[in-house]
């Protein structure tokens, strides 16, 4: 790695609500501008969400994606969000470039939008909308150490402060957020982030063990409860490949009543 990166594994939300003045969605509000403040304002952003799925890894790199409103049943000011930040298609076909290196076939797709993976967590972080993004698919075949391994390929970028944010959602049970919030599932939810946390976090774990934890994150307490279906976590996994480390800070928050974890890493080459 020859640059600084900031890495960032996100808990979004449940579509525009964040922008909507939700209360279930204020401490992430809270906690996203929180982060911004914090960090240093990037010279570019890499989002890989989960709301973007291939056969192969693909980067968008058009130069002003329009966006993808990829949410159904909310009000119509949702479909009226903007969110004007450029592309950087060099950066693409950087990413690009590094992924093949590494034996992924990486592709570039000039023409897809952003996802609300993006623009939504991106319109409360840096409203102006000013600083470059670029979108990283997520593999399809949904396997762990694929998204491990596309992380450490990322290692390989030079792009000096670059901020690389995995777009997720820590708990992602779309039936238990509209289920009474009863003992048992908070719990459950409860069980897997702390998991989640001490693998993310713990100095006493050395690397080969942290990643072996998170490619085997189905042998995590509830895991499958909390993930029914693995996309929302596995931006997570691209995060920690890219940063290897235990990660510097950990944010709990309470989303649409459940409990969700932000995590940050800082790399330096």
């Amino acid at each position: 790695m020859n640059s600084h990166i900031d890495v960032l594994y996100i808990s979004h939300g449940g579509g525009p609500m964040p922008l909507l003045g939700d209360p279930d969605h204020s401490e992430l509000v809270d906690s996203l501008t929180e982060l911004a403040g914090t960090l240093r304002k990037p010279s570019a952003i890499l989002v890989i969400s989960a709301h973007w799925e291939e056969s192969v890894p693909t980067i968008t790199s058009g130069a002003n994606p329009s966006l993808i409103y990829d949410y159904y049943g909310f009000p119509p000011e949702s479909y009226e969000i903007v969110y004007p930040c450029p592309g950087e298609p060099t950066l693409a076909r950087h990413i690009q470039q590094v992924l093949e290196r590494a034996g992924f076939p990486a592709r570039l797709d000039s023409q897809r939008g952003f996802d609300h993976g993006l623009f939504v967590p991106l319109k409360l972080m840096y409203p102006q909308a000013d600083i470059p993004c670029v979108q990283l698919s997520l593999v399809n075949n949904m396997d762990a150490d694929t998204h491990i391994a596309i992380g450490r390929a990322l290692q390989a970028l030079s792009h000096d402060n670059l901020l690389v944010i995995g777009s997720g959602f820590s708990f992602h049970n779309m039936r238990a957020f509209f289920a009474p919030n009863t003992p048992e599932i908070q719990a459950s939810n409860q069980a897997f982030e702390d998991w989640l946390e001490e693998t993310c976090s713990s100095t006493k774990l050395s690397e080969p063990e942290r990643a072996r934890r998170l490619a085997q994150w189905e042998l995590a307490p509830h895991a499958r409860f909390c993930h029914p279906r693995e996309e929302h976590l596995l931006p997570l996994h691209v995060c920690y490949g890219l940063a290897e480390k235990p990660c510097e800070a950990h944010i709990s928050a309470t989303i649409l009543k459940k409990k969700a974890g932000f995590f940050y890493w800082q790399t330096m080459g």
